[in-house]
């Protein structure tokens, strides 16, 4: 799972940050192809799976022109908008399912205001305990319809991006894995 945070969070050893701020590279890193290729080149930390990006980031095959070598201005893909605009939905819809706005305030103090940190959601009284529930892992265990159709709507766009015209989400896994390790291969 990825998430957005601020430039004044430093990361800690077991945190890999990906230093970009464009939809697209989120999405493309949210979609079912990076999944894949994550969960079967990763390693693993026991029985969970692990991110590594020597193994996942850094051989997966971007689609051609949205490769993370090039400034989002310079993209050249005609899924460019696409992508941008079903992965800003998916973040957005994350965000208001973690920190409905009916839960929480939005605050900070003057001393993290100057030293320029961003507001922090704080539980209104009364929605301590349902906002402690409230985590991205637990979102994305229950995966809620409106979740998963989200996701669906990226994944076209990026299967757009690719030029797989016959994407669907029964596509198997294997098959995809198939077609980003050809493209692997070519641009190697």
């Amino acid at each position: 799972i990825f998430s957005w945070l601020p430039v004044s969070v430093q990361s800690d050893v077991t945190i890999i940050a990906i230093a970009r701020s464009d939809d697209i590279t989120f999405g493309i890193l949210h979609s079912r192809f990076h999944e894949l290729w994550a969960l079967r080149l990763g390693t693993s930390l026991e029985d969970r799976p692990r991110y590594t990006p020597t193994t996942t980031f850094v051989t997966f095959p971007f689609p051609e022109g949205l490769t993370p070598n090039l400034e989002p201005a310079n993209y050249k893909n005609p899924a460019t908008n696409e992508i941008a605009t079903a992965s800003h939905e998916l973040n957005e819809l994350r965000d208001n399912w973690l920190n409905p706005p009916e839960w929480v305030d939005w605050v900070r103090t003057l001393e993290e205001e100057k030293a320029g940190y961003p507001a922090r959601p704080v539980a209104k009284p009364g929605h301590e305990a349902e906002l402690k529930k409230r985590t991205l892992t637990n979102l994305y265990n229950a995966r809620p319809a409106w979740l998963d159709n989200a996701h669906k709507v990226l994944d076209a766009a990026v299967a757009k991006a690719y030029g797989w015209n016959d994407y669907t989400p029964e596509m198997p896994d294997e098959e995809i894995l198939r077609r980003l390790l050809a493209l692997n291969h070519a641009r190697a």
